[in-house]
């Protein structure tokens, strides 16, 4: 089971990720763009992934994972009591990379 906490800590990790706020809740941004936002009362991390990837994990994990009103934009909600901190990370790492700019994404190659 991932927590707020953990959650907020792997988004800070991500490279040049700085929190903000969006709507009174947490978010997660580089260069501007929001990639992740944290929902704490609801144990909740939102994150923006490409379609397919969106689909998959839904597919994959319906009780983790969950589709919104914003869900055509590539929005996911992650129920953080049923992912733990690896997968989160992944994920957090995969909707990183979906906003990040071509030039972070030339310094950032994804791990082997």
């Amino acid at each position: 089971m991932a927590t707020v906490a953990t959650a907020r800590r792997i988004a800070l990790a991500c490279p040049e990720a700085v929190e903000g706020a969006h709507m009174g809740h947490p978010d997660f941004r580089v260069g501007g763009r929001i990639f992740m936002t944290l929902w704490p009362a609801d144990r909740r991390a939102v994150v923006k992934l490409p379609p397919a990837d969106q689909q998959a994990l839904v597919h994959m994990d319906p009780d983790a994972f969950s589709l919104g009103g914003w869900s055509h934009q590539g929005w996911t909600s992650i129920h953080l009591a049923r992912v733990n901190a690896a997968q989160l990370r992944l994920i957090a790492q995969a909707a990183w990379r979906n906003v990040a700019s071509k030039r972070l994404l030339a310094l950032h190659p994804p791990a082997e």
